[in-house]
């Protein structure tokens, strides 16, 4: 069998007609007289292009290929006795009572009042998503390239000098900020060299920027069509971008006129930072008023990740998020999406048993993020289990996302009386259907009658997983989420088993 899917895919609205050869993803009747509906036809008629997701724009996009050992491959374990992190009295020993606040940071302190992030992401609902993890008292990322959205963006000397819109982003969070979380300016390497950081301490105040080695879960970044062609392809060579190929040379500008030009695609560096980089890079921006410092990290080779989390504790990096295969929100090659990077389950294990040799090593280890695929609360308390004290935060970008997008569409439905057939046994408002609505006028007031739908959504979804975290725990008779280790889980695979025991990694 195979776990990758076939030659058809949601990324770009392919589909296989007939019985599937397993080892090549291909119909195993191909006919002449087929318009190319799979990938392969794409491709004929597409050519490179269709090495990135075809079907992008008000979507997601997320690896559709079936692992073989995820989250599912535990259950969790289960205790009928004691009360650890309470007093073992019937008062305390509930659900309720299970601590979930979490904190972290070396020089400025970030309180969470759950054990979740929100991922950086900079498309769809962001606002709402961004005012919804401030509601639930949780970190949100800007994600990378932000600057490209400003339609007024200006630069001088290819340096950013104007980005109102950024004003928006931080705005959307901090509207709604009550002493916990924080909201993240994340740079890949084009947004450091264009000055982006600078930029957005002189002009915004901001207090945390998170440095992404490499393109998250994707990799490397993509290479973008210049869909104006060569013209386009000039104004990105000037703007500082890598252009391939170089428009500027005598020969393209002469296959202009002759009307003969190639395409042209613009690309984003890939980051070749180091240790010494880093280190300055951060002491720099500190020096500038920046508070808190994140990085962002794939699951790529473990020596890598190793690299990675040297660096953050000798450059005292507050908080490194690992994100493995499976998840995903952005622009990304189809395949790279599918087919690269440690699953999340094996990099979190990578993860872990590194944090434990840094450590006896004498390093100070940041606290960690993990991230990739996380949507439900079991997968959400099987990871911070795996992760055996190491990880303070579970990322959740798509899902978080997508209660930003469901409660915004629910909500416009609400206001014009068009509520939908399920939710219509519940009532006809915002107050009478958001049924946790009531939890965040407690926090803010009667205000909260008037906040965004959708951020009401982010916040309900974390709520919900958070209510969910603490039913697990109490199932383990654990009150404090600090106590949650991988004794709480239990391999039902002899995959799980061995990658438990450690038995999947030689360093």
């Amino acid at each position: 069998m195979s776990y990758s899917p076939s030659l058809s895919s949601n990324f770009n609205d392919t589909k296989n007609r007939s019985k599937l050869i397993s080892s090549s993803g291909m119909c195993s009747f191909c006919t002449e007289e087929c318009t190319g509906t799979c990938e392969l036809g794409l491709a004929a008629v597409r050519g490179s292009q269709t090495v990135y997701p075809t079907n992008t724009g008000a979507n997601q996009v997320a690896s559709e290929k079936q692992y073989p050992i995820d989250y599912s491959h535990f259950n969790i374990n289960g205790h009928c006795f004691g009360a650890h992190g309470t007093r073992p009295v019937y008062e305390k020993a509930t659900i309720y009572d299970v601590k979930l606040e979490r904190s972290y940071g070396i020089e400025n302190e970030v309180k969470l009042a759950l054990p979740f992030m929100l991922p950086a992401v900079i498309k769809l609902n962001w606002k709402d998503y961004f005012a919804g993890a401030a509601m639930a008292g949780v970190c949100a990322v800007i994600g990378e390239g932000s600057p490209s959205k400003d339609p007024d963006l200006e630069y001088t000397d290819g340096k950013i000098t104007k980005f109102e819109m950024l004003g928006e982003m931080f705005d959307a969070f901090n509207k709604y900020y009550r002493g916990y979380g924080q909201i993240i300016l994340q740079c890949n390497v084009e947004d450091d060299m264009q000055g982006l950081p600078e930029y957005a301490i002189e002009n915004h105040g901001c207090e945390a920027i998170e440095f992404k080695f490499g393109q998250s879960a994707k990799g490397v970044q993509p290479a973008r069509l210049c869909k104006g062609g060569y013209e386009e392809a000039l104004k990105k060579h000037a703007a500082g971008l890598i252009v391939r190929p170089d428009p500027s040379t005598d020969e393209m500008r002469k296959k202009h006129e002759d009307g003969c030009c190639p395409n042209f695609y613009a690309y984003d560096r890939l980051p070749l930072w180091n240790t010494k980089f880093m280190i300055n890079r951060v002491n720099e921006l500190r020096d500038m008023g920046l508070k808190n410092v994140y990085f962002k990290c794939a699951g790529y080779d473990p020596h890598d990740m190793e690299t990675v989390l040297r660096i953050a504790a000798l450059a005292g990096v507050d908080m490194v998020t690992f994100d493995g295969a499976g998840g995903g929100s952005g622009y990304s090659p189809n395949k790279m999406m599918n087919e690269w990077a440690l699953p999340t389950v094996c990099m979190e294990v990578a993860v872990a048993d590194i944090v434990n040799r840094l450590e006896d090593e004498g390093l100070d280890m940041p606290a960690i993020t993990i991230t990739g695929g996380i949507a439900t609360e079991d997968q959400a308390y099987k990871a911070l289990a795996l992760g055996e004290g190491h990880v303070t935060a579970i990322g959740m970008c798509r899902a978080s996302m997508a209660a930003a997008m469901a409660g915004k569409k629910i909500g416009d439905m609400i206001k014009t009386g068009d509520v939908p057939e399920r939710y219509k046994q519940y009532g006809s408002t915002v107050q009478e259907i958001f049924a946790d609505l009531p939890d965040l006028r407690y926090i803010y007031g009667k205000e909260a009658d008037n906040f965004p739908a959708g951020a009401i959504g982010v916040f309900s979804y974390l709520n919900k997983m958070a209510f969910g975290l603490k039913h697990f725990a109490a199932l383990n008779r654990k009150f404090d989420i600090d106590l949650v280790d991988t004794s709480d889980l239990i391999p039902l695979t002899r995959d799980a088993r061995e990658l438990l025991n450690g038995e999947w990694f030689d360093y």
